[in-house]
């Protein structure tokens, strides 16, 4: 199998058709005003193709965004072309900035993906050092129960060109969820192409994400509903979590 996101890239957006990233926008501005300062400068981290990228440029905050792959990197830059958008591909638990930002965000459980704690750890402290004092940093994760749920489950999307397969299986030991997937395009001379990847999400506590995020020095951490400004409720397979950076 290849490396994830490589393959993958091109055909990201078809796959992700279904996702209101409007709605994700305007949850992040939300978070932005409860925050109670104000925030221009914003770093997005696994910022994919850019689609979330590109809603808040075009909303007029300056927008760095980092991702792992470089493949996703290039189609993002050229979704961003016109806009106030600096892309960088680093690896979220090494990340540098020339800058520090008012906000970092991270979203569609793309810090699940950082299935080392240590790495995990790591990353928080980045994002603290990256943030000018008063920062905000706002994230979303699956819960526990999400990927559990997850393994053993198998998954199809497809259109007339498309075909992908995805298979879920989750080790309680190591509590990751894998997804190996299968991929299937129609080319432009009308032959079919396979291509496969393979994808791991470690499932953390709400505790385990609390105590990294006291360790690497942020305060006020708030824990929110999937896309709503109220506590999660019991059995939510999504979780927001808002931490500031002490001024």
């Amino acid at each position: 199998m290849t490396q994830a996101y490589t393959a993958l890239a091109r055909c990201y957006d078809r796959l992700t058709s279904d996702v209101s990233y409007d709605k994700w926008a305007d949850h992040l501005q939300r978070l932005f005003r409860r925050s109670g300062r104000p925030i221009s400068r914003v770093l997005e981290l696994g910022c994919g193709t850019g689609s979330l990228t590109r809603l808040l440029a075009q909303r007029g905050y300056a927008m760095t965004a980092v991702d792992l792959s470089p493949d996703m990197l290039c189609i993002a830059d050229q979704k961003c072309q016109g806009l106030e958008v600096l892309f960088l591909c680093q690896d979220m638990s090494r990340l540098r900035l020339l800058e520090p930002v008012d906000a970092a965000v991270s979203c569609l459980d793309s810090l699940n993906y950082v299935t080392r704690p240590a790495d995990l750890k790591r990353t928080f402290q980045r994002v603290h050092e990256a943030l000018v004092p008063g920062g905000l940093f706002a994230f979303d994760v699956k819960t526990p129960l999400a990927l559990e749920s997850a393994g053993g489950q198998t998954y199809l999307d497809e259109d007339d060109d498309l075909f992908c397969v995805w298979r879920g299986e989750y080790s309680p030991r190591r509590r990751v969820c894998g997804y190996g997937l299968d991929l299937f395009v129609r080319e432009e001379d009308g032959s079919w192409s396979r291509s496969s990847e393979y994808h791991e999400e470690r499932a953390y506590t709400m505790d385990e994400l609390e105590s990294a995020l006291l360790g690497a020095g942020f305060r006020h951490i708030e824990r929110y509903g999937d896309k709503v400004m109220s506590a999660p409720k019991e059995g939510a397979q999504r979780v927001f979590f808002t931490a500031r950076k002490e001024s």
